[in-house]
């Protein structure tokens, strides 16, 4: 506890999530992979379903939908992704990996694996349940939720 008497988590999850945003970049940088954590998990969750709007990525990914669409630009302009216009609707876009961009994947994903593997070593799969009750329950406490 803090000197107010209360926890100051938010310092420990920011230090967490920059430790892991600098090891995945030292990672893909090692292996010669020129994307950011936020583009890994939009190219992720496209190999997982490809065709997904920008709106189910946003919602996938927890971003909002102008940095979805700023991210979706940056890897069209890599030659990793693609949008197609839905078929009854023009203005609404599929996003598709192109085959650049599944090879990107495809070579990326043992290092990322060894990556998870790494940050949870030592821990079971009930210390994943209780950090995704915990971790869910700060998420609804801060969204007015309770």
């Amino acid at each position: 506890m803090d000197q107010q008497g209360t926890k100051n988590f938010g310092a420990f999850i920011d230090r967490t999530g920059k430790a892991i945003r600098h090891k995945y970049l030292k990672v893909f940088k090692e292996i010669d992979v020129n994307i950011t954590t936020e583009q890994w998990v939009l190219l992720d969750s496209l190999y997982q379903n490809n065709g997904q709007s920008q709106n189910d990525l946003a919602a996938q990914s927890f971003k909002n939908a102008p940095t979805v669409s700023r991210i979706i630009d940056l890897l069209c302009e890599k030659g990793l992704t693609e949008r197609q216009r839905f078929e009854n609707d023009r203005r609404r876009y599929k996003i598709y990996l192109t085959l650049e961009g599944k090879a990107l994947v495809e070579k990326t994903y043992p290092a990322v694996l060894d990556l998870r593997r790494q940050g949870w070593d030592g821990l079971s799969d009930e210390d994943y349940e209780n950090f995704l009750r915990i971790i869910n329950k700060i998420f609804d406490n801060f969204n007015g939720e309770k």
